[in-house]
This record gives C-alpha cells, sequence and structure tokens, in this order.
C-alpha cells in the first residue's frame, strides 16, 4: 500500500461538497479544487502525481473532475457553458451524501461493468484537449513561447516582445497589459513547457528576477502547479505572480480560436489544426 495514497473519487465526493457550500454554493473549477485540497488536507506530494496517460491532468484533478461528473448526474451538482459548477437546490440541501449510493446509481444509468477504471474512461469526453495538448508539447521551447506571445496579443497585451536571453533569470518576454486604456501594468513572463508540476522555488526564483522590472509577473506551464506554487504566487507583500496551467491555456486558446476549430453538428465539436501549432 502506498504511504501516502490518493483519496478516490468517491472519496472527494464529500469534501467537493463541502467545498461549493463554504464558496456560497457555485465555483470555478480552480476555485474547487484549492478549497477541496484545503478540506481535504491533500499534500504537495500527492498533488504532483500525474495521471497515468493523461500529460494535462494530476490525479488528483483527474479524480475530482470524477466526482463532479458523478455528483453531476446523481442531480446534486449543476454546471453552465463558462465553467462555473453549482449545488442544485438538492445539492444545497444535502448534508452528506453516501459515495456507495451515487456509485451505484450512476452506474446503473451508465449501463457498465462495475469496474472503476471503465466507468470513467466512458465517460470521457476531452480527447481533443489531449490533443491539443499534445501538439502543444511538440512544439520547440522557441515556439512555445511565440505561442504564449500570440495568445498574449489577442488578449489585450500590447507591445509583447520575446526575449529568451540565456542568465536572464529565466525571463522569457515582456509586454504590457492597458485596461480599459487609463490604466497600464508592465508584465514579465515565462514559458514552461514542462508536463510536471512546477514548484514554489521555480516561483521564487521568477520573482527574484521580475523584481523591479516590472508590476506583474505571469507564469504560463504546459503542467500543473503544486498547493505551495499557488500560495507562494499570492504571498502577501511580495510581486503578485499569476499563474496558467495547461487547462487555463487550453481553454483560452479555444476561446480565442488559435489553432482550434469549434463546429456544431448534432452537438459541439472542437477540432486541434496540429499543422497550426506546428507552423509557428
Amino acid at each position: 500500500m502506498a504511504k501516502n495514497p490518493i483519496p478516490t473519487f468517491d472519496y472527494l465526493m464529500n469534501p467537493l461538497i463541502d467545498a461549493l457550500k463554504s464558496l456560497g454554493g457555485s465555483g470555478t473549477a480552480e476555485e474547487i479544487f484549492n478549497k477541496v485540497v484545503e478540506i481535504a488536507g491533500l499534500s504537495d506530494e500527492q498533488l504532483k502525481v500525474i495521471h497515468k496517460g493523461r500529460v494535462d491532468q494530476t490525479e488528483v484533478e483527474y479524480r475530482l473532475a470524477w466526482s463532479r461528473t458523478y455528483l453531476k448526474k446523481y442531480g446534486l451538482l449543476e454546471n453552465s457553458t463558462r465553467g462555473v459548477w453549482a449545488l442544485t437546490p438538492a445539492g444545497s440541501r444535502i448534508e452528506h451524501v453516501d459515495e456507495k449510493e451515487v456509485l451505484r446509481v450512476v452506474r446503473s444509468q451508465l449501463k457498465v461493468s462495475h469496474n472503476e477504471e471503465e466507468v470513467e474512461e466512458a465517460a470521457i469526453v476531452a480527447g481533443w484537449r489531449e490533443q491539443l495538448l499534445d501538439s502543444i508539447l511538440k512544439m520547440s521551447p522557441a515556439a512555445f513561447e511565440r505561442l504564449s506571445q500570440r495568445v498574449l496579443r489577442e488578449s489585450g497585451f500590447t507591445q509583447v516582445e520575446v526575449t529568451g536571453r540565456s542568465g536572464d533569470g529565466g525571463i522569457d518576454g515582456k509586454g504590457i497589459m492597458r485596461l480599459g486604456g487609463l490604466l497600464s501594468f508592465h508584465v514579465i513572463f515565462q514559458c514552461k513547457r514542462w508536463q510536471g508540476a512546477v514548484t514554489a522555488s521555480t516561483v521564487r526564483d521568477f520573482r527574484g528576477a521580475m523584481v523591479g522590472r516590472a508590476d506583474k509577473g505571469l507564469l504560463v506551464t504546459t503542467g500543473a502547479f503544486t498547493k505551495d506554487a499557488v500560495k507562494e504566487a499570492t504571498r502577501d507583500g511580495a510581486p503578485p505572480i499569476d499563474l496558467v496551467d495547461s487547462d487555463q491555456l487550453i481553454d483560452k486558446l479555444k476561446e480565442l480560436g488559435l489553432g482550434v476549430q469549434t463546429r456544431i453538428v448534432e452537438k459541439e465539436e472542437v477540432i486541434v489544426d496540429h499543422d497550426w501549432f506546428a507552423s509557428i
């Protein structure tokens, strides 16, 4: 038995419900994740584990996603097209869910075997996300920097430059974010084309390189961030650093239509343009 096993997805159901209640009944996947980590007392070691066969998710993120899916099918959660999850009236009334009953009911709905892995894999709908991340991971470091530059420009940044000079403390570029045509912030960014988790030490090193050179920092990765990395990025009294993980990057690329196309057939279908990423 593992020394510090990761909780199963059914075990995470009640922490998930508690997290949503503490968030006022609704929250984004990121807000829910952070609150569940706090409630369940998950360690950095547990948060660093990447799910086998999935380069874009940690094991905890993967299992928590299935907790949401099962509770939604059970009628306790609902989600909007904007990625906000909320308790249904039934979910708001419940204090504690019987995980075994949820599994029984939902598995009966899915009409599949009681093998947990088969049930989970049968419901996977994120194939396009894996394809997209796979294309990004095949890019050269310089190409990934140019992709980040394009994303920032499309998101409202101006004067975006890719520097990538060796000995520059890991700083890959800089730009200016303008708000309402009145306020502007100088931003320095760093791009990490990684499959693992970015740790707090990486965030600290980046902050050390940006102090005195920008108002904010932006750290973009194709992986994830550990709990301590998130805390370090928002530490009181230190220059703020915004974090963009693989899920946020993928969502932004889809939103901006960069390298992906969305078309409606009988349902929404997302097409990844692998040649687009290869050409950057």
